[in-house]
């Protein structure tokens, strides 16, 4: 028998690690996304990237950061397997014996994941056996087609080349079904559809006439659901119904308390607009987005389970790992910190959280936000930190007052004569007193504001402005919050605690 090309090694590797995706995916389907070693598998390297690459990711692609990578797992996946293609050999199986350690890795990546039970390695272990039964049975050349004795036209490999892609094909179609037949059966779509939210005992006030300036194109007052930001470490969108969700307090308390969904319409339920940003948003970034949230006082639930007075920090914990420390003060105060059930109206979106998260107004999302939350622990900043604080950011994440230019966008061409641009600035829990605006090196001038709604939600803002020196021009916005303070000219970055500086936009007019 004659021995496989390293070309066809390198494709026979590849085709075992499809194969062992594609089974793994379908045998996890009745054990749902806790036994998905692929999602195990990103979300352990989600968890061991370091800091600054994880802002990297965000800063580079945004709201597709998790689309990144997961392609780029893939194709790491796929470099091993290839050298593992070309290690194998029928007497020194050097090739499955990484299979084995990779599949050995991925049951430890699935028994490491929040609410993982030794029952959901089995979908990687048996795709890791079928993984090695692939490699071996293509690298054992039997398939060849040809012989030394035979013409030298043949393609010895030609056979072994078409059954290689075609387990290939078989791996990307079983993890295509797989990843798809568990969406249906695990998907709380349905359960969110036939949610009906309680009557809400206080209504956010209306929002009233002037907050939306005319006569330039900004961003909505209020965000809709499909356009606010998105930004958390879930790999794959936690499925979470209202029937299977509770809520543990716990920790510092006098009694711990478990809530189930059902059990939340003993508190009175309520609404309030506040704006969120991600501590990831850059100078001018469009990580920031203002709704309504219709829930719970956290205050209240805490109130249940008394909370000691020596606790000075909230360990909110969601059914993914995801963990965040919140001041105590913050989830106590008069701010009316939310555990939320709907948004604009609406039950939660799925990606958003649903079936409950935690709003707190006037702080960054990374240690307040908390989506699919299932957890409260009462403790100290002394003894528990966050998801984030290890990696390097700040403990604690107030939001800074910053400011943005929508209008004009950066390289546009401005026409000649009266034009308005415009923007929106935010300082929660402050408020917005002032927006001001610097043409190239011209003095600043106030900006037009657009009714305040109040001092947790942002402001939008509007300037006129004559248009009568053609040529590069450079536009500059700084706000002053209700405490007096004005927006710090000076540039830093979003880590520790969030970026500070003007946004400054370039344009021209013609």
């Amino acid at each position: 028998m004659s021995s496989p090309s390293p070309g066809v090694r390198i494709l026979s590797g590849i085709a075992a690690a499809a194969v062992t995706l594609g089974v793994s995916a379908l045998v996890a389907v009745p054990l749902g996304s806790s036994a998905d070693a692929r999602n195990a598998i990103g979300s352990t390297v989600i968890d061991l990237t370091p800091g600054p690459v994880k802002e990297w990711a965000i800063q580079t692609f945004g709201t597709s950061d998790k689309l990144f990578l997961s392609l780029a797992v893939l194709l790491v996946i796929a470099v091993l397997a290839a050298i593992a293609g070309l290690a194998e050999r029928r007497r020194a199986p050097i090739g499955s014996v990484m299979f084995a350690a990779a599949a050995t890795a991925g049951c430890i990546a699935v028994l490491t994941r929040s609410g993982s039970a030794p029952v959901d390695v089995i979908p990687t272990a048996v795709g890791g056996v079928a993984g090695i039964v692939a490699l071996r049975f293509l690298t054992s050349g039997r398939l060849s087609d040809g012989t030394a004795h035979e013409s030298a036209e043949a393609d010895p490999g030609r056979r072994l080349s078409l059954a290689a892609l075609g387990l290939l094909g078989l791996g990307v179609l079983g993890g295509a079904v797989g990843s798809v037949w568990s969406r249906r059966v695990h998907s709380v779509a349905d359960d969110r559809e036939a949610f009906t939210p309680p009557k809400i005992a206080k209504p956010a006030p209306p929002v009233p006439p002037g907050v939306q300036p005319a006569g330039v194109d900004l961003s909505t007052f209020v965000t809709d659901n499909a356009e606010f930001y998105r930004i958390d470490t879930a790999l794959s969108v936690p499925q979470l119904s209202r029937e299977g969700w509770k809520l543990r307090i716990h920790g510092m308390v006098d009694n711990e308390k478990t809530f189930t969904f059902a059990d939340l319409e003993q508190f009175e339920l309520i609404e309030q607009m506040v704006t969120l940003v991600c501590v990831s948003n850059p100078v001018g970034g469009d990580l920031v987005g203002n709704a309504v949230w219709g829930g719970y006082r956290v205050r209240d639930l805490l109130a249940a389970a008394g909370v000691a007075s020596d606790a000075d920090m909230v360990l909110s914990t969601s059914s993914d790992g995801f963990t965040a420390g919140t001041p105590t003060e913050a989830m106590t105060d008069d701010r009316d910190s939310l555990l939320a059930i709907t948004m604009n109206g609406q039950p939660l979106p799925i990606e958003h959280g649903y079936p409950a998260r935690l709003v707190v107004p006037g702080l960054y999302g990374y240690v307040s936000a908390t989506k699919w939350v299932v957890d409260l622990e009462l403790t100290r900043f002394d003894r528990a930190q966050g998801y984030w604080t290890p990696l390097g950011w700040s403990e604690r994440g107030p939001i800074k007052t910053q400011s943005r230019v929508e209008v004009p966008r950066s390289g546009q061409d401005v026409p000649a004569g009266p034009v308005r641009f415009g923007g929106v600035a935010w300082a929660q829990p402050r408020g917005v007193r002032a927006v001001e605006v610097r043409i190239d090196e011209g003095p600043w001038q106030q900006a037009t504001l657009g009714t305040a709604y109040s001092d947790d939600t942002w402001r939008l803002w509007s300037f006129d402005w004559q248009a009568d020196r053609p040529g590069p021009h450079l536009i500059a916005v700084r706000a002053t919050d209700n405490t007096g303070y004005v927006q710090t000219a000076d540039m830093a970055d979003v880590v520790p605690d969030g970026a500070t500086g003007w946004h400054t936009v370039s344009f021209s007019v013609v």
